[in-house]
């Protein structure tokens, strides 16, 4: 599809801001007013048509999307997309170790636990870890605590953490990147820890670096626009 607008702007409207294509305002995918919380977030999108050639690239609105992920799906269901989202504390990558006499399990416990051990005790919570690939269940009161959590949320930011957590298979992980002064390439190397240390130990190659690549620049995304979407 050929670009169809010339220019890009921002405006305030109705409590929040607006993305315009030559004056008139964009909408989501499924035909919704795209209003969205505040400035830094518009700019984002914005930002993704402005740069558009003459030919629209889709896969390029990774912030249009969320933004619209927001809108048209999260908001009409939040219960289902939070129940999503504590699916994957239930299998939390950090909370699985391997075997303590194994190399790998002293490098988890340097980079894993502290990050576990923060989520108890920002949220009175205590999850479960294991040893091992056998599932261990998390306690009601975990559940309840981290769906607590994520209730508070608005739209946009659940938006965001669903594309976290997918890509850091870790809730864990997800919630961390919302802290102030978070270290994003740190909290993704977390996450990509089991990967990295293979590659470590028997080499990288093209491809695998090319994925992990493709994962941290989407990560990236995600947590700017979690960032921009809380202002």
């Amino acid at each position: 599809m050929k670009r169809f607008w010339k220019e890009v702007s921002v405006r305030q409207h109705d409590g929040g801001w607006q993305v315009l294509l030559d004056g008139r305002p964009i909408k989501t995918q499924s035909g919704s007013p795209q209003l969205l919380p505040t400035r830094e977030s518009a700019d984002l999108v914005a930002g993704e048509f402005a740069a558009q050639g003459e030919e629209i690239d889709p896969r390029s609105f990774v912030y249009r999307d969320m933004a619209d992920f927001g809108i048209d799906m999260v908001r009409p269901d939040r219960a289902a997309h939070i129940a999503k989202l504590l699916a994957y504390a239930e299998t939390d990558t950090l909370c699985y170790r391997a075997d303590p006499e194994d190399a790998l399990f002293k490098r988890q416990q340097e980079l894993w636990e502290p990050l576990v051990a923060a989520c108890d005790i920002a949220h009175g919570i205590k999850l479960e870890r294991a040893s091992g690939i056998v599932h261990r269940r998390q306690s009601n009161a975990t559940v309840d605590g981290l769906r607590k959590r994520l209730e508070s949320e608005d739209d946009f930011t659940l938006a965001a953490l669903t594309m976290l957590a997918s890509l850091a298979t870790s809730l864990v992980v997800a919630l961390a990147v919302l802290d102030d002064g978070a270290d994003i390439d740190a909290l993704f190397a977390a996450a990509n820890l089991e990967e990295d240390w293979q590659a470590e130990l028997w080499g990288w190659d093209y491809e695998a670096e090319n994925v992990r690549k493709t994962k941290l620049d989407a990560f990236r995304q995600g947590a700017r626009f979690a960032k921009a979407v809380r202002g």
